[in-house]
């Protein structure tokens, strides 16, 4: 049965939420919309139109879904004043953070201790408004095997690294060269809608094409899983691919 992936690059303002529907039929994945969110419609909203409702669905999300399992144990009972015995990266920067650097080298943001946090907030707050309006779990996907909606964290700089694309570079506006460079490495992995007018003007939506490229990487199996399940049920995970040698 054909998926449905989403491609989400979270934001604590939704004019800046990136969003991308894709199909995936397990072989080809065929990018359907591009788009970012807008004043007059809840980013909720135009997930609800673009969510189908007997299908298959994973929605690919670039923020982080979980904490480090350290940050809450030490500050659950800390009082004002008390050393914290543990390391600052230990702390403040979960397994997967620390998984994803050594394998691509590039560092995600320390959710226990940037400004990330709230972009974190916000994707876990649309994620339980969603739960709520199609009464659907939406659990976090362990395994390509999804039924109803299935969510899971991505990181786009490191899928955009591993795919040898740049991954920094292209965030103004001025900097189109670069964005029609990634483009142009997307053809390799997606099959894009004929207008890609918009990513190549606006970086979040170009991010939520990656995101979707992350979401067909774990539904075909490419992705690496967490060497610690458990340990990643607590703390989230990054999906991402072995990067190309």
């Amino acid at each position: 049965m054909t998926t449905m992936i989403v491609g989400l690059d979270c934001a604590t303002d939704p004019t800046k939420t990136g969003l991308a529907l894709a199909t995936w039929n397990g072989q080809r994945t065929q990018v359907l919309r591009i788009g970012v969110g807008t004043p007059d419609e809840p980013i909720v909203q135009t997930l609800l139109r673009w969510l189908p409702a007997e299908q298959p669905a994973l929605l690919a999300i670039d923020a982080p879904l979980g904490w480090p399992a350290a940050f809450g144990r030490n500050l659950a009972q800390h009082q004002a004043g008390e050393t914290i015995e543990n390391a600052a990266e230990t702390l403040f920067r979960r397994q997967t953070d620390q998984f994803v650097k050594q394998l691509v080298g590039r560092q995600p943001l320390d959710v226990g201790a940037d400004r990330i946090a709230r972009t974190a907030h916000a994707a876990l707050r649309l994620l339980g408004e969603l739960r709520r309006l199609t009464g659907q779990p939406i659990p976090l996907a362990w395994s390509p095997s999804i039924q109803g909606i299935a969510a899971i964290e991505v990181y786009p700089a490191g899928t955009l690294t591993a795919c040898g694309l740049p991954a920094s570079g292209y965030k103004k506006s001025g900097q189109t060269d670069t964005r029609s460079e990634i483009l142009t490495g997307l053809r390799q992995h997606l099959t894009l809608c004929e207008d890609v007018s918009l990513p190549l003007a606006d970086a979040d939506a170009l991010d939520a094409l990656v995101c979707v490229l992350a979401g067909a990487d774990f539904l075909s199996g490419k992705s690496l899983p967490p060497p610690e399940p458990e340990r990643a049920r607590k703390e989230g995970w990054i999906w991402i691919r072995r990067p190309l040698q």
